[in-house]
């Protein structure tokens, strides 16, 4: 599996702060390869970055950390939704849900999933610990999801 991993943050995207989101998925999701970013909170250039890391460089998996809230600056669910063909609700929904009972500020998360051709795409919250938190939430249904998007049709039962 190739993995790509989208930190999206102004702050980051100029060297102003580090990016602990970003590796902390690396750690966590222990993918045979993978290809990194950090990019601003723009909606165009996160929507490329997807698109780049789905298209051309052939991404099975691309998790975004960072840019899911309610701030004005906020944009990945809206970056995410330009660039998918189809959303996929039930993980964004598994992940508020389960998170809420952590953490009651996890209702506030706009985040989504979806796929584009055979890729899955997941938007992570930006704090590290909420990374782990979410990622022990999506990580068992990943590899079926994968096996799904790849082969177009398995058997379930």
């Amino acid at each position: 599996m190739k993995m790509g991993i989208i930190t999206v943050s102004d702050k980051g995207s100029k060297g102003e702060r580090e990016d602990l989101s970003g590796p902390a998925i690396r750690r966590i999701v222990k993918a045979e390869s993978y290809e990194y970013a950090v990019v601003p909170d723009e909606q165009k250039e996160i929507s490329e970055k997807i698109k780049d890391f789905v298209d051309q460089k052939s991404c099975d998996l691309v998790l975004t950390t960072g840019g899911t809230g309610l701030s004005p600056r906020d944009v990945t669910p809206e970056a995410t939704k330009a660039v998918i063909d189809r959303e996929i609700p039930g993980i964004a929904e598994a992940i508020r849900f389960e998170s809420y009972k952590i953490k009651d500020r996890a209702m506030l998360s706009r985040a989504i999933a979806g796929s584009r051709g055979k890729t899955l795409i997941i938007n992570l919250p930006g704090s590290p610990r909420a990374v782990k938190e979410c990622l022990n939430i999506v990580l068992p249904v990943i590899p079926h999801a994968l096996e799904v998007l790849e082969k177009g049709s398995i058997e379930c039962g």
